[in-house]
C-alpha cells in the first residue's frame, strides 16, 4: 500500500474554514465520521488532543500532521486539509500552518498502513513538495503528487565523518519518519555520511550494527520514548527531543561532530533512556513514575470496582434478609458472582500499582520488587505481625511508597554490579536482580508497612467519620483541584487519592472523595456547554460548537474536553471552572453522597448512595462556573 491510497477524495478539505487549532481538528474529525471512516467523533477526537498534549504535530514550514491509532476508527484514512489564510496551530517554529494531514489508523493497524503513513513523512520533507501541494486545486491534483516516484534520499559515501542515529517519537507514525529524512537530507548537503535507525510503530527498521556504531565519530539520539542505549558507550553522544532533529537539523549535526559532545557512559547492558528523561526535573520524574504506575493500575480499579459495585446493588435489587445484612454482596448467587470476579480484579491493584512504578524507575528488573512491594502493602506483611489474623494492610500509601523503594533498590543494585564482567549481564538480570532485589525489597516493607498502616488505618476513619463541615472542606478542596489544570498534575494527584480510597470504602457504601472529585471533574467541560449557551456573543462558532459537544465529555468525566477554552483564556477559566468545580465537590460531601466506582460519570449515577442529589449538585456546578466564565469573558 502506497500513501496515495489512503488519501482519499471525499476526505480532502481544500478551502479549510477553519481559524483556530481546535476548530481545524473538529473540522477534520468531522470529515472522517461523515464519510464513515470514524465510527465516534469524541473518543477519536479524544485521542487527537491526547496527542497534541505531548507535542504539538504542528511541525513547522507550514505543516501538520495530527494523528490517533484509536478504536473509533474503522478504515485507515488521511485526511488532507488546506488553508489559504493559515491557522495558529501551536506549531513547532511559531509560524501559521498552510497544509494538514490527520492520520486516522486503526488500533491495529498492520505494518502496510504504517508503511504507507511513513511514506507521507518522507514526501513531505522533499524540496519545493509543500510549495506544489499548496498551488493544488483539485482532489486529484493531489493524488497525482503522491503518486510521483520519490526517490531514495542518497548518503555520502567514503565521506570525511560518519554519524548513526536514532529516531523515535511516542505513537512512531510521523515525527520518527521525518526526523529521519530530514537527518538524512541536511546530512547530504553537509557532506557527512549517516545511518539512522528508526523506531516507528511498525518496529524498528534499518538497525544499527555494531560495526556501524564503532566506525561512527558521534551518535544523535532523537527521541521520545525509550531506546536501547547500552551499545552507544563510549561514543560521544547527542541526545535531544524528536522534535529538534526536524527543526534544528544542521545545529544537531554541528554539534555532534564538534568534538564538545559528552561522551555516553552506559550502566547497565539492558539499559535504555529518552532525551525527554534528561531534561526532566525530580518532580517531573517522580510523577512520570508514579504515572507509570497509576496508568497500569487503573483498569483494574475500574473493571473490579464496578463490578463489586454491581453485586451490591444485585443484592439490593434482589432483597436481603435484615439479618444477613453483613453478606450484602455475596447474597445471592449472582451478586457472588459479580463480587468475586470483581474482587479478583481488584486484588491485583496495589501489586501493578508498585510492580509498574518501580518498572517505570528501574525498567523490567523493577517489575519483581515492585509487584512484591504491592502484594506485601496488601496482605499487611510486617515485622511483628506476621499472624495472618492480625495484619494491617498499608494499602495504597504502602504500595505507593513500595513501588518507588523496590525501582530505588534496582538502582543501587546496578550500581553495585556495575563492575561484574560483561559475559555475566545476562545472570544480573535473570538472577541476581530478582534475587537480591526482591529480599532487599521485602526485607524492608516488612518495617515501612508498619507506619504505613497506621496512616492507612488513620485515613479509612477519617473518611468513614466524615460528615458535615469536615466533608464539606474536604470535597471543596478536591472538587477545585480537579479543576486547576484540567487533566494536569494537580488533577491527577486528587483523582489518585480518590481512587486509593475506594479498596477500604467499597464495604461501606463508597467513598465520599470519590464522589467529590467525580463531581468536580465533570464541571468544567459542562460549564463551557453553559457558557456558550448563555453568552454566544463572546465564543466564536467553532468555540460553541465545540462547548456543546463538551456536554458529552462533561457527562463521561472527561475534564480534558475544556483545556482549549482554559488554554484559550486562563485568566477567566480556569479560576471560573474551579469555583463551580468546588462547590459540586463540597455540596457533595457534605451530603454525605458516596461512589463506589472510580470512573464513568452519567453512566454510574445508579453507583452512588444518592443518585438525583448527586446530579443536581453536578449541575449546579457546571451552571455557576459557566455563568462566571460568561460574564467575565470578553466578547468577541
Amino acid at each position: 500500500m502506497e500513501i496515495k491510497d489512503l488519501l482519499k477524495p471525499e476526505l480532502m478539505l481544500l478551502d479549510l474554514k477553519a481559524t483556530t487549532k481546535l476548530a481545524a481538528i473538529d473540522e477534520m474529525v468531522s470529515s472522517l465520521v461523515e464519510q464513515g471512516y470514524v465510527d465516534d467523533f469524541e473518543t477519536f477526537k479524544a485521542g487527537i488532543l491526547a496527542r497534541e498534549a505531548q507535542t504539538s504535530t504542528g511541525l513547522g514550514e507550514g505543516i501538520a500532521m495530527p494523528h490517533s491509532k484509536n478504536a473509533a476508527v474503522k478504515l485507515p484514512a488521511v485526511v488532507f486539509a488546506k488553508s489559504a489564510a493559515g491557522v495558529d496551530y501551536e506549531a513547532l517554529d511559531g509560524q501559521p500552518v498552510y497544509l494538514f494531514f490527520m492520520i486516522a489508523a486503526p488500533e491495529g493497524a498492520n505494518n502496510t498502513h504504517l508503511e504507507a503513513l511513513s511514506q507521507l513523512s518522507t514526501f513531505l520533507m522533499k524540496d519545493g513538495f509543500n510549495a506544489k501541494l499548496r498551488a493544488t486545486h483539485y482532489p486529484k491534483d493531489v493524488i497525482a503528487l503522491f503518486s510521483e516516484k520519490q526517490k531514495e534520499t542518497a548518503v555520502v559515501e567514503d565521506a570525511e565523518h560518519f554519524i548513526v542515529a536514532v529516531t523515535a517519537c511516542t505513537t512512531g507514525i510521523a515525527h520518527t519518519y521525518m526526523a529521519e529524512e530530514a537527518l538524512k537530507k541536511q546530512a547530504l548537503e553537509m557532506g557527512v555520511g549517516i545511518k539512522v535507525e528508526t523506531n516507528g510503530a511498525r518496529g524498528v527498521d534499518h538497525r544499527l550494527t555494531s560495526s556501524d556504531i564503532e566506525k561512527a565519530d558521534a551518535v544523535i539520539v532523537a527521541a521520545d520514548k525509550k531506546v536501547e542505549m547500552a551499545r552507544f558507550a563510549g561514543k560521544e553522544m547527542v541526545q535531544v527531543p524528536v522534535a529538534r532533529a526536524i527543526r534544528d537539523t544542521k545545529g544537531l549535526i554541528d554539534e555532534a561532530l564538534s568534538g564538545k559532545a559528552p561522551v555516553y557512559e552506559s550502566k547497565d547492558a539492558a539499559e535504555s533512556s529518552s532525551a525527554a528523561d534528561k531534561e526532566q526535573t525530580m518532580g517531573q520524574k517522580f510523577y512520570k513514575h508514579l504515572m507509570g504506575g497509576v496508568s497500569a493500575m487503573l483498569p483494574f480499579v475500574v473493571g473490579g470496582g464496578i463490578l463489586i459495585a454491581l453485586a451490591f446493588l444485585i443484592d439490593q435489587a434482589m432483597g436481603v434478609p435484615h439479618d444477613h445484612l453483613a453478606q450484602l454482596g455475596v447474597y445471592h448467587p449472582l451478586a457472588a458472582y459479580f463480587k468475586n470476579i470483581g474482587g479478583a480484579a481488584f486484588a491485583f491493584m496495589l501489586p501493578v500499582l508498585a510492580g509498574f512504578i518501580a518498572n517505570s524507575i528501574a525498567d523490567k528488573p523493577g517489575l519483581v520488587a515492585g509487584f512484591v512491594a504491592g502484594s506485601m502493602s496488601s496482605s499487611g506483611l510486617a515485622f511483628g505481625h506476621l499472624d495472618p489474623t492480625k495484619m494491617i494492610p498499608s494499602g495504597f500509601l504502602g504500595a505507593l511508597v513500595g513501588g518507588f523503594l523496590a525501582g530505588g533498590v534496582i538502582l543501587v543494585l546496578r550500581k553495585v554490579f556495575a563492575k561484574l564482567p560483561h559475559s555475566l549481564d545476562g545472570i544480573k538480570a535473570i538472577l541476581i536482580y530478582p534475587l537480591v532485589g526482591t529480599f532487599i525489597t521485602g526485607f524492608l516493607m516488612l518495617f515501612i508497612n508498619i507506619p504505613m498502616a497506621a496512616i492507612n488505618t488513620g485515613l479509612s476513619n477519617f473518611l468513614n467519620s466524615l460528615s458535615g463541615a469536615s466533608a464539606l472542606v474536604l470535597g471543596l478542596v478536591v472538587g477545585g483541584m480537579m479543576a486547576i489544570d484540567l487533566g494536569g498534575p494537580i488533577n491527577k494527584a486528587a483523582y489518585i487519592f480518590a481512587t486509593g480510597t475506594l479498596a477500604a470504602t467499597v464495604a461501606t457504601g463508597g467513598s465520599p472523595v470519590m464522589a467529590a472529585v467525580m463531581a468536580g471533574g465533570m464541571v468544567p467541560p459542562l460549564a463551557t456547554t453553559v457558557a456558550v449557551l448563555l453568552f454566544k456573543n463572546k465564543f466564536t462558532k467553532e468555540e460553541r460548537n465545540a462547548g456543546l459537544t463538551n456536554i458529552v465529555m462533561g457527562l463521561s468525566f472527561i475534564t480534558e474536553g475544556s483545556i482549549p477554552f482554559g488554554a484559550a483564556d486562563p485568566a477567566r477559566a480556569i479560576p471560573s471552572f474551579m469555583i463551580g468545580a468546588a462547590i459540586a465537590g463540597g455540596l457533595t460531601g457534605a451530603a454525605g453522597i458516596k461512589l463506589m466506582a472510580p470512573h464513568g460519570g452519567i453512566f454510574v449515577l445508579a453507583l452512588t448512595n444518592n443518585p438525583l442529589l448527586y446530579l443536581l449538585f453536578i449541575i449546579i456546578g457546571a451552571i455557576v462556573s459557566g455563568v462566571l466564565f460568561g460574564v467575565l469573558k470578553k466578547a468577541k
